[in-house]
C-alpha cells in the first residue's frame, strides 16, 4: 500500500486490530513504557520485602554496658571537676598568703632600712664624737707630756744645780 506520497507503509495485525505506520511506532513505545514500567514496579516490590524482612528481624544492640561506662565517665568527670575546684580553692589560699606574706616582709625590709639608716647615722655621729673626743684626748696627752717633761727638765736642773748632789 502506498500513502500520499508514494511510500508503502507497514502494517501489522494484533488481537484482530490492524495497525499502520506511525500507530505501530507508537504503539510500540507504550508497550515498552509499560513494560519498563511494570518491570521497575516489581524491583522496587522486591526491594520492599528485602528490606521488609531485614527490619523484622533486626534486634536492637545491647547498650548496657556503654551505658555504664558513660555513668563511670561522667561520675569521673564529676570527681575531676571537683577536685579542681578544691585546687583552685587552695590555690587562691596560697595566692592570698603569698601576698600577705610579700606585704609584710616589704614592711619588715622597710623597717630593717629605717633601722639600718638611724644605725648608720648614729654610728656616723659616733665616729665624729670619737674621732673629735680622740683628738682631744691625744691634745691633751701631748699637753701632760710637754707639762711632764717640763716638770722633769727642772728637777733634772734643779738635782743638777744643787750642790749636794755631786753632780756636776
Amino acid at each position: 500500500m502506498a500513502d500520499g506520497f508514494g511510500v508503502a507503509m507497514a502494517e501489522m495485525e494484533f488481537a484482530g486490530l490492524k495497525f499502520k505506520g506511525g500507530k505501530i511506532f507508537v504503539i510500540l513505545t507504550a508497550l515498552t513504557t509499560l513494560g519498563g514500567g511494570l518491570w521497575g514496579g516489581f524491583e522496587f516490590y522486591k526491594d520492599y520485602l528485602n528490606m521488609k524482612d531485614k527490619i523484622e528481624q533486626y534486634s536492637a544492640p545491647d547498650l548496657s554496658g556503654f551505658d555504664k561506662r558513660l555513668e563511670l565517665l561522667q561520675q569521673e568527670t564529676e570527681m575531676i571537676t571537683q577536685e579542681m575546684s578544691m585546687i583552685i580553692q587552695e590555690v587562691q589560699l596560697v595566692s592570698d598568703v603569698a601576698n600577705e606574706l610579700k606585704n609584710d616582709l616589704r614592711q619588715d625590709v622597710r623597717r630593717i632600712e629605717k633601722i639600718v639608716n638611724d644605725v648608720e647615722q648614729q654610728v656616723k655621729e659616733d665616729a665624729r664624737e670619737n674621732s673629735k673626743d680622740l683628738k682631744e684626748t691625744v691634745n691633751d696627752l701631748k699637753d701632760d707630756m710637754k707639762s711632764l717633761e717640763e716638770k722633769i727638765d727642772k728637777k733634772i736642773k734643779l738635782a743638777l744645780e744643787n750642790p749636794l748632789s755631786n753632780m756636776k
